[in-house]
């Protein structure tokens, strides 16, 4: 029996909470982990009409992108908006989960489905998030006692790195000391200088394990005083992070590549706009999918010859030309994010085969009529 559980676990994998900003709201809204799976429904937004194609589909789950509950809320009574689509989803037995800027930052993620869609060969990301931080502890060990602190500070959360455990460094050395004044050495006596067998041992841990990790040596290291030494790794760029740069298979034109923009992407009323020369070159590309004003600057310092992204202003625009940035290509919001459905689905597809998914159809952008120029 496949439960929501297990459709939380994949899409925390594929997704994974910690990349969320501190002001998203991610992971399930409503429903219970327990109950049994058998449909699942992914859309960009949880609208009226998507929770209804949930509900008449028999859906047990709902993914979608955008939280429906991102601003404080005191009350979800079933006469709100919001709370009459949580009322009736959950009436239903209908589970509703989001992997919001999760989702924008995760490898692969909402910007390298719409990288694919463009026929970009990605290279990494636009705004890089840094490896995580870890400490490396250098440690001196009497060679007798190795072993024992070893498997201390592997019990204190040291010596993991990805998907291995009790990972360590021995180098065997020599090392020296002469006890003074009111030392009490494991080793010789006071005032004669020591030598003695010991290996130097290198892990790594996190820093918020310092505590447990020193508390650990401590505790098993023979000498009242251990010699160790703790370096904290620069923060390196990573392939996570928001948006995506890559390469188109050939150059072409500003205004062929907006034509392969519109082509690629779901029609809609906003509709594809460009912003710089029609005949200007375009090979290198930057794209975020959603609203990516905020790394116009990114884009411009990367180089790259366009920047295709959503929600652009007049003025940011303006000036970002004017200080000689790349061409811009402008889609609607939902549009950008839209190729994320399928790649969701394609995700919980291949881990639970056993589920029935399905991406909505429905065009959840508000934007409905355009008139003509």
């Amino acid at each position: 029996m496949t439960t929501l559980a297990d459709l939380i676990a994949v899409l925390d994998a594929a997704y994974p909470p910690r990349l969320a900003e501190s002001w998203d709201s991610v992971g399930l809204v409503c429903g219970d982990p327990a109950e049994e799976l058998t449909r699942v429904l992914f859309a960009v937004d949880a609208t009226a009409a998507v929770v209804d194609e949930a509900i008449d589909r028999g859906a047990q789950a709902l993914v979608v992108h955008h939280p429906l509950l991102l601003r404080g809320v005191d009350t979800v009574a079933a006469d709100t908006p919001k709370g009459a689509l949580l009322h009736r989803l959950i009436r239903s037995g209908c589970a509703l989960f989001t992997a919001h800027t999760n989702a924008d930052s995760a490898d692969p993620g909402v910007s390298d489905a719409l990288a694919a869609s463009l026929g970009l060969t990605v290279t990494g990301p636009l705004d890089a998030k840094p490896e995580s931080v870890v400490d490396n502890w250098v440690v001196q060990v009497p060679r007798t006692h190795t072993d024992v602190v070893l498997a201390a500070l592997f019990a204190a959360g040291a010596g993991g790195s990805g998907n291995y455990r009790d990972c360590a460094l021995r180098v065997p050395a020599t090392s020296q000391f002469r006890p003074v004044a009111e030392a009490n050495p494991a080793h010789g006596a006071l005032g004669e200088l020591q030598h003695v067998e010991e290996d130097r041992v290198e892990v790594v841990a996190a820093p918020a394990a310092r505590s447990a990790v020193l508390a650990a040596l401590r505790a098993t290291h023979p000498y009242e005083d251990p010699a160790y030494h703790i370096s904290e790794r620069a923060p390196l760029p990573s392939s996570l992070g928001i948006g995506r740069v890559g390469t188109l298979p050939q150059p072409e034109s500003l205004r062929a590549f907006t034509d392969r923009v519109a082509a690629a992407l779901p029609p809609t009323a906003w509709g594809v706009r460009a912003a710089g020369d029609p005949d200007r070159t375009v090979y290198t590309v930057a794209v975020c999918g959603g609203a990516g004003d905020s790394y116009l600057t990114a884009a411009a310092r990367l180089g790259v010859d366009a920047y295709v992204t959503a929600d652009l202003r007049h003025h940011p625009v303006d000036e970002h030309l004017r200080r000689g940035g790349p061409a811009l290509v402008d889609a609607a919001h939902w549009a950008t994010e839209f190729p994320w459905c399928a790649q969701a689905e394609s995700v919980v597809r291949t881990a639970l085969p056993e589920l029935e998914t399905r991406v909505s159809t429905l065009r959840t952008d508000p934007w409905t009529v355009r008139a003509p120029s």
